[in-house]
């Protein structure tokens, strides 16, 4: 099977399917006639790291089936997978042992777990430039050690293009490109500084802006998410590269937008939410976590606990920013009133796309320690929050804790406090920055909507009162307005299960 060391060599990439979460978008996704919601940064990344001469395909089970033909071509096959995707990776891996094909597995769940995986032969643990060479001459002659681990920190300089030519980009509804990893807070649950530290490592101004125009030049003109850590880790960097992101704009009329990931402190630096805007950044996603101080003191989230969240929330909106929210139940300070404090908290601000899930130990994170010296630890994580399942004994009786989550984020996502929701938000948001286009995938969305939200599903009334209240109100912000209308649609069938 192997190829002499001078010849080609064919690499299969795989990434597991995505189960049914807030995350996935799988119910949104059949409105705007789109496979999976963002393809694998991570595989398309590494694809950059090898040889040019190799043939590389990319199979994303999120859109299409793995089939045993694409295991028999391959000479290896590379498999990444974050925790969620736990289940799927176990059968991928199965299948292709038992084609005879070797794995060489990585990513955020074998980085954290690779234990777990005793059939699994090979192991990229950490960031993967590091060690990508090493790999390849390895591959080439045939001999692949069990692990290969990442002894540092990659300056991101390392970082080629991703591979967009091993996926079709119709596929998905947003592209996906990082400017930086790492982030400088220390919460006690999160895993970011487990697998990339605490010090903010950035892309070149050039280097990041190349990649974007890549995606211009195949044709891309809808959201780009900049999944980096913490978009505002570094602030200085971050203006300067919002200030390239301008002129590239400018300059060339690129007409995608962005959303991304960044800490509260946003809300305290109006200039850098401004020329977030007129960048073009529509969303940013924001781990609030919880109203209750006491928690936030206890998990170590600084940012947040020294300051008004509800006010933070409203600076950003009023600036142009859609948050999107995090939020977390479960800590050892929160008592019975906690369930009506989170939905209280969330109506009351307007974030409509409020992530809320049940606090969850993570490999090798600070909690996961804390509770496994303390005898609470139960199980490893599902990575998924809104399953419902504790891995570790709460101090909050398990039963009540469980039913509490499934009781809010039911009424979260019931139609009439979500549409009200909106409502709030419509009116905190002052729409800014570049217009984005109405693609032909958004207005079929619209039509759907009539159908599934406005005639089929509960909530009827609701959707409509919002659709033509915003249509002759807020023309504005109408499209922005439908697209919540059915994200909340995924919402609720995942509440629905949990």
């Amino acid at each position: 099977m192997l190829r002499h060391r001078f010849l080609f060599m064919n690499i299969l990439f795989v990434n597991p399917r995505t189960p049914d979460t807030f995350w996935s978008f799988r119910h949104a996704l059949r409105f705007v006639l789109k496979k999976a919601a963002m393809p694998p940064l991570g595989l398309l990344t590494v694809a950059g790291m090898l040889p040019r001469d190799w043939h590389l395909r990319l199979v994303d089970l999120n859109v299409k089936r793995l089939a045993d033909g694409d295991i028999r071509w391959a000479d290896y096959v590379f498999l990444g997978a974050m925790l969620v995707q736990r289940e799927s990776a176990r059968e991928v891996a199965r299948r292709c042992i038992a084609l005879g094909r070797p794995v060489l597995a990585g990513g955020p769940l074998f980085t954290t777990s690779h234990q777990a995986f005793p059939e699994i032969p090979h192991f990229v643990l950490g960031e993967a430039e590091g060690v990508m060479a090493e790999v390849v001459e390895d591959v080439r002659r045939g001999r692949l050690r069990r692990v290969y681990e990442a002894t540092r920190r990659p300056d991101l300089a390392e970082t080629p293009s991703p591979r967009w030519d091993l996926i079709n980009p119709r596929h998905y509804v947003t592209l996906t490109v990082q400017s930086s990893r790492g982030c400088p807070y220390d919460c006690e649950f999160c895993d970011i500084i487990v697998m990339n530290g605490r010090v903010p490592r950035t892309k070149s101004c050039e280097q990041l802006v190349g990649e974007l125009e890549a995606l211009r030049r195949i044709g891309w003109r809808d959201m780009v998410f900049i999944v980096d850590d913490n978009f505002i880790g570094n602030k200085r960097h971050t203006r300067a590269l919002l200030q390239a992101m301008i002129e590239w704009r400018g300059r060339t009329g690129a007409r995608m937008g962005f959303l991304t990931e960044a800490s509260v402190d946003l809300a305290d630096d109006p200039e850098l939410c401004r020329l977030m805007v007129e960048a073009g950044f529509k969303k940013v996603f924001v781990g609030l976590e919880t109203p209750s101080v006491e928690a936030l003191v206890e998990c170590r989230k600084v940012q947040n606990s020294r300051r008004n969240l509800a006010s933070a929330i409203q600076t950003l909106q009023a600036a142009g920013l859609e948050v999107m929210g995090g939020f977390i139940v479960g800590f050892d300070s929160d008592t019975q009133d906690i369930f009506k404090r989170q939905f209280e908290f969330i109506q009351n601000s307007g974030v409509v796309t409020a992530m809320v899930g049940l606090l969850t130990a993570l490999p090798q994170t600070r909690l996961w320690q804390r509770l496994e010296r303390e005898g609470r630890l139960l199980a490893g994580s599902t990575g998924d929050n809104t399953d419902g399942v504790l891995n570790f004994v709460p101090k909050l009786g398990r039963e009540q804790l469980q039913a509490g989550y499934r009781e809010l984020i039911r009424r979260l996502y019931e139609p009439r406090t979500y549409y009200r929701r909106i409502r709030t938000f419509l009116q905190n948001h002052r729409p800014q920055g570049p217009r984005l286009r109405l693609s032909r995938a958004d207005l079929l969305a619209c039509v759907r909507s009539f159908w599934v939200l406005g005639v089929r599903s509960r909530g009827q009334w609701h959707y409509w009162r919002l659709f033509w209240s915003t249509l002759l109100k807020r023309p504005r912000q109408f499209p922005q307005a439908i697209e919540l209308a059915i994200l909340g649609y995924h919402f609720r069938r995942v509440a629905q299960r949990a």
